[in-house]
């Protein structure tokens, strides 16, 4: 296997620049060098900080939110009708026109009560405020560590305020156990986040925020290998800048703190577009595309290194975009909106007027099952909930 792996993924011409071998980079008692095998502290790492995870939700997040008095709404429940499930799950949530006429005398129901019971069934669906909050104190939380640690380490580094250290007799940089820690933190919390892919609330950009977790984590990976230390520790502090006023935004939404959370979330835009859209590219991504060559010959490691930070970039846009959207939505209404990927919650309240009209008509025997004229009518209702630089209403 190990024969296998140095063939094939640890060839040296891939991680090292041309001239430079792995004999080079061996480690002696005086200097250490980033090996690959170091990485494999990672998986344990991402375990330990999903299981950290569960239990600061139960014990720390969860009584927090019950303190600061969130409760959650009452959700009607939808009566049990074994066809629309079966549709609900099979076709989709949100039926056509013609697809609720069918359903409507399929079940011997009126068109208004097929879309409640469709209506309701998403709702259900839906997470609850509660596990919202801790989600996002969750992130707040490790997002703040990483940040404060990693402005810890680097402030005093050279490279932090020029990148152009980035490149001092680099590949030949010895790795500080401190850095280690660093990356391995930064390493086993992104693998967590996608170990917990599957349980976190689902929003529209998942597909992004997917391709997001595993650019970083390729870019952990590939850094650390090709000792591109100094570079990478920049990109994860300027990335943690941002994030953790996102995150108490979401906290003082979801308290009902509106002016708090306005005003939080404009610091964070504005922290987002300075180390994202404005130093990122232009100090960090410059330097390794531009600098680097003026010290080694590109190799495969600098053509796949600058294509993931190019892909966050690309990231990093599409959410400047939403924020963008958000910003102006603030502007000219004095709140901030609906975001347009937003997977809105449907209101109890929806349709009240129908619903009412309803619930009397068929009390009164008024309901007939030829009465399918009455159009659908939903009212989105609920409060915003920001997430990796945009808004979503829920």
């Amino acid at each position: 296997m190990d024969a296998l792996l140095n063939q094939w993924l640890w060839r040296q011409e891939y991680w090292l620049p041309p001239g430079v071998t792995w004999e080079d980079m061996k480690e002696t008692e005086d200097v250490r060098y980033p090996q690959p095998r170091d990485l494999i502290f990672g998986v344990p790492c991402a375990f330990i900080l999903t299981a950290l995870r569960f239990l600061f939700e139960r014990f720390v997040a969860l009584p927090l939110s019950r303190k600061l008095g969130i409760r959650e709404k009452y959700k009607r429940k939808p009566s049990v009708k074994p066809v629309l499930e079966e549709f609900y799950a099979k076709n989709g949530k949100h039926p056509s026109e013609i697809e609720v006429r069918y359903l409507s005398a399929e079940c011997k129901m009126q068109i208004r009560q097929v879309e409640h019971w469709f209506r309701c069934r998403r709702n259900k669906d839906r997470p609850s405020v509660t596990k919202k909050f801790c989600e996002a104190s969750w992130r707040f939380t490790m997002y703040l560590i990483s940040f404060l640690t990693g402005f810890a380490l680097l402030i005093n580094k050279p490279w932090f305020w020029d990148q152009q250290e980035f490149w001092t007799d680099y590949p030949y940089q010895p790795l500080e156990s401190s850095l280690y820690g660093y990356y391995m933190l930064q390493l086993g919390f992104y693998s967590s986040m996608l170990i917990t892919l599957a349980f976190d609330i689902k929003r529209k950009d998942v597909k992004e925020q997917t391709v997001h977790h595993f650019a970083t984590i390729f870019l952990i990976t590939f850094s650390y290998c090709a000792n591109y230390i100094r570079a990478g520790t920049l990109v994860m502090l300027l990335h943690d800048a941002a994030d953790y006023f996102l995150e108490l935004a979401k906290m003082c939404n979801y308290s009902k703190w509106k002016k708090t959370c306005n005003v939080l979330f404009i610091i964070f835009a504005l922290v987002f577009c300075i180390t994202r859209l404005f130093l990122l590219p232009t100090r960090i991504i410059y330097s390794t595309y531009y600098s680097s060559m003026i010290r080694f010959q590109p190799f495969f490691g600098y053509y796949f290194f600058n294509a993931l930070l190019m892909t966050l970039q690309v990231l990093h846009i599409f959410w400047a975009y939403m924020i963008l959207q958000m910003i102006y939505r603030f502007t000219f209404t004095g709140t901030v909106g609906n975001d347009v990927r937003s997977d809105v919650e449907e209101s109890e309240e929806s349709g009240q007027d129908n619903n009412r009209a309803l619930e009397t008509e068929t009390r009164t025997g008024y309901l007939t099952s030829n009465n399918n004229s009455v159009s659908r009518k939903t009212v989105d209702s609920g409060v915003a909930n920001i997430h990796n630089g945009h808004l979503k209403t829920n």
